[in-house]
């Protein structure tokens, strides 16, 4: 019986979400990647793929799963994260659904588009991080924000994909590719120090956040669990990075 609630739920939780929700910001020009400034009608969804659901549920053989990307989850994902000028196939991508911890021990179910190469990386680090309770508090497809990182950015939501040169550059982000995380992003800024002295905070609300000496529920750190498992899979952590700091990210 608790095999087909739990089934029950997933499926509700695959039907679309609306968008995200706060008024966008004008997009940065520089830092992390192009941005969209679309403009949020809708409020943040509080149901569907990323609700909780109540508690541990023990961990159903489906919880962890890497998907060929579905009629349905390319029609959220069309001129949005995968916009006409996309040059990444449809069938290198993967849509990734894990079960994850919230700081308050709340299982949710989460979903991210990924390439197909790491998939399986996703798939074990998620696993693995939702066996030892880490926290991760949302985790939508970007496209719930209309693709638009500084508002995903500030609602802490974790990410993959989204085709998008990096700013200023007509070079593709790792992000465009699907082979680079963003885990708890507003907690963990991308911090950079202008030439004039002056400090450049994306998501713009994650100033507090810089100061690296204080602990936060989502803070990631140097040889935490998360850290471990990214780097141990081959990933290069951006908080290693000398001209930046990116401290939510991790690429292959």
């Amino acid at each position: 019986m608790k095999h087909l609630i739990y089934s029950i739920v997933l499926l509700l939780t695959l039907l679309p979400s609306p968008a995200a929700s706060p008024k966008a910001s004008p997009s940065p020009s520089e830092g992390r990647g192009a941005l969209t400034s679309s403009s949020f009608a809708s409020p943040l969804p509080s149901e569907g793929l990323g609700e909780a659901l109540g508690g541990a549920l023990g961990e159903p053989a489906d919880s962890f799963v890497a998907l060929p990307i579905s009629d349905q989850v390319f029609a959220r994902m069309k001129g949005k994260s995968y916009p006409a000028t996309c040059t990444v196939p449809r069938s290198q991508l993967r849509y990734i659904r894990v079960l994850h911890y919230d700081a308050d021990g709340i299982v949710r179910v989460g979903e991210m588009v990924a390439n197909q190469a790491i998939a399986a990386d996703l798939i074990y680090i998620f696993r693995k991080l939702y066996q030892a309770r880490y926290p991760i508090e949302r985790m939508q497809l970007i496209d719930d924000f209309d693709a638009d990182d500084e508002q995903s950015m500030r609602h802490n939501n974790s990410s993959c994909f989204c085709f998008r040169a990096v700013a200023g550059t007509k070079k593709l982000s790792h992000h465009a590719r699907g082979m680079a995380v963003d885990i708890n992003t507003l907690y963990n800024p991308y911090v950079k120090r202008r030439a004039d002295g002056t400090l450049f905070v994306q998501p713009a609300t994650a100033r507090p956040y810089t100061d690296r000496s204080k602990v936060y529920p989502y803070t990631i750190r140097r040889g935490d669990l998360l850290h471990r498992l990214f780097t141990e899979r081959g990933f290069k952590w951006g908080g290693d990075w000398k001209s930046c700091k990116d401290y939510q990210h991790f690429e292959k």
